[in-house]
């Protein structure tokens, strides 16, 4: 897998894309027993010779098998958020500098060098338990950017305004899980025109459900500011999408984002057309690369995507965004 490790981060067009998922699929089918069993049953001893052919997990399967390529100790076990009385999933990962390494390269893809930037985290809900892969990825992003600006604040009103207030060279960032963006807006309006403000998604039970355009209003409100970002992600990734505004997300070019019909999972839509989410992220090498999400959303021509809800009766999550 050293050739795919290596080409992954440095995919810049569709053929390579899909060369590269194609060989990807092959290895996953024949070194993931659960993947495998599943795509047994789907495919009997046919080889797909595009993606579209390729069998998607479904996610759930990451609540109750381990899924991983061949036998080996993970360095680090990311968990699920969601509701106390929900099963999380558990992602088993192989290497915690390669999922780092991601996330620093999928961020830089949307906004540069991340020595730029002072970050500032709200994420009250993640730091109150073990195993989150959020905390570990804004913990590293703000090593790597200026650790002497940046940090987390849990309960900490005061001493974020202070921060936020302060004057800095380079750009800041506020990300924040909903709820604790919300409460903090209630609480402290503040102008940080001068910021970004990038949410994560996810109220935990702390609050009622709300649609995004309600959220971001309410946000952009009390903040002073034009748009809000997002962050699209969860526990069974290594990668992140993130949305500059209006709730469009962008891909890193190692992810793909397709639609399946509701109908018919084997089947997909046009674009603009809304289904379930199929995400292809070729740096769960050592896991499944190929899931079937229990997310609602459309993919648009130039590969932009929108989450507009969720199956019914599917587990609330923590980093996805709000039933619309």
């Amino acid at each position: 897998m050293t050739f795919i490790r290596n080409s992954i981060l440095t995919i810049n067009d569709t053929e390579q894309f899909e060369h590269i998922a194609l060989e990807l699929f092959g290895y996953q089918r024949k070194n993931c027993s659960v993947y495998k069993a599943y795509c047994d049953l789907i495919l009997k001893n046919k080889q797909p010779i595009r993606i579209s052919e390729i069998p998607f997990l479904p996610i759930q399967f990451f609540k109750s098998h381990e899924i991983k390529t061949k036998t080996f100790i993970p360095e680090v076990v990311y968990s699920s958020s969601g509701t106390t009385q929900s099963q999380p999933s558990k992602h088993f990962v192989k290497q915690k500098d390669w999922y780092l390494k991601v996330c620093e390269k999928a961020f830089e893809a949307q906004y540069g060098s991340l020595k730029g930037f002072r970050i500032l985290a709200l994420l009250p809900s993640y730091l109150e338990r073990e195993g989150s892969s959020l905390i570990d990825m804004v913990e590293y992003f703000i090593s790597v950017s200026d650790e002497n600006a940046g940090g987390f604040y849990l309960n900490h009103e005061a001493k974020l305004i202070h921060e936020l207030n302060k004057p800095y060279h380079g750009k800041t960032i506020l990300i924040g899980v909903t709820f604790g963006l919300l409460d903090f807006a209630e609480k402290c309006k503040i102008d940080l025109s001068h910021a970004i403000i990038m949410e994560t998604g996810g109220m935990k039970g702390r609050r009622k459900e709300m649609i995004r355009e309600e959220v971001h209003s309410q946000l952009s409100s009390s903040f002073s500011i034009n748009k809000i970002h997002s962050e699209y992600g969860m526990t069974e990734l290594l990668s992140q999408a993130y949305s500059k505004g209006n709730g469009i997300f962008e891909t890193p070019p190692w992810m793909k984002i397709l639609v399946r019909q509701t109908t018919d999972p084997l089947s997909y839509c046009q674009p603009g057309k809304t289904g379930g989410i199929n995400i292809i992220d070729l740096a769960n090498i050592d896991s499944c690369a190929f899931i079937q999400t229990q997310d609602l959303g459309t993919v648009y021509k130039n590969g932009t995507f929108e989450i507009l809800g969720r199956f019914d009766e599917s587990d609330v999550r923590g980093c996805n965004l709000m039933i619309q």
